[in-house]
């Protein structure tokens, strides 16, 4: 594939609404990025998509009208395991930014040190966006999670749940805790009762497993918001642990090639998930502090 060939994401919605939530003090975005620019921070070549540039200051001025005040970023496929866009925007605010980075598993143990003592709390494996995937198999990665034992770090995983074999015994015999994004990734025509996401919420019940309630656009069959075939999904987890939910904006929402959501508007969705305070101190608040040591 040649750089022509490579899909260019379009920006985020530039409209900063006041969102009707109103979150609780000390709210998490847990999951989001930051690109460019190019020239500091080239590109992989076998990335699947071009991000369009987005600042970290542009996402901490949406934040503000939010009420968000911490922030987690999470190393994008396309940068491969070059972290250092991440980790520069992290060193501009280390009390206030977590991270998770993409290593293989040529990763010394003292670069993850420095990497823990750099805000680090975390490795993603991306087996779903071309370039995200630096282990030769799911069993490498599944032994390189030993490593991540002294740290306290967990295992980001961007799969498709539905998809990925006996999901609950594979992952369940990890020796950390994972996390999975966009509510198991799995599309909402596939309903609920599908066996793998059943499989799926017998994993979060277990305790072992935190999922992140973003990307609805990616899992929606809707081409606008609201994304209301979606609250099913969400309530299923909600139901299924409360405990190990986690809420993050998506920011900026790359490779969205359809409607751009604005992100007020997804925030707001959380209102159809459920009004209960309660639960969104511990997804906003309680959940990613214990998650990610703030």
């Amino acid at each position: 594939m040649t750089n022509s060939d490579i899909p260019i994401c379009p920006p985020p919605d530039a409209e900063i609404k006041t969102p009707k939530i109103k979150l609780p003090v000390g709210s998490v975005d847990t999951h989001a990025h930051v690109f460019g620019p190019e020239d500091q921070y080239p590109l992989s070549p076998n990335r699947g998509y071009t991000p369009y540039e987005a600042k970290l200051e542009t996402l901490l001025k949406m934040h503000a009208t939010f009420g968000v005040e911490r922030l987690v970023l999470t190393q994008p496929s396309v940068y491969g395991t070059d972290n250092r866009a991440m980790l520069d925007a992290i060193g501009q605010f280390p009390d206030r930014i977590r991270g998770v980075v993409a290593v293989g598993p040529e990763v010394t143990d003292k670069e993850l040190e420095d990497f823990h003592n750099q805000g680090i709390r975390g490795i993603r494996v991306n087996l779903v966006d071309k370039g995200g995937m630096p282990f030769a198999s799911i069993e490498e990665f599944c032994q390189f999670a030993e490593r991540l034992k002294p740290f306290g770090w967990h295992l980001e995983l961007l799969i498709h749940v539905h998809e990925f074999p006996d999901i609950r015994e594979t992952l369940g015999k990890l020796p950390v805790d994972i996390s999975v994004g966009h509510l198991g990734y799995m599309k909402t025509s596939a309903g609920i009762d599908h066996p793998g996401f059943q499989d799926f919420l017998n994993l979060v019940r277990d305790g072992h497993c935190w999922v992140k309630l973003t990307g609805t656009y990616r899992i929606t069959t809707h081409e606008k918001t609201p994304y209301l075939d979606v609250t099913p999904t969400a309530h299923a987890l909600i139901d299924a642990n409360p405990d190990r939910l986690i809420w993050g904006s998506d920011w900026p929402h790359v490779a969205t090639y359809g409607a751009m959501p604005n992100d007020a508007d997804l925030l707001d969705h959380m209102l159809d998930w459920t009004a209960d305070t309660k639960i969104h101190q511990k997804i906003f608040v309680d959940n990613p502090n214990q998650l990610f040591g703030f």
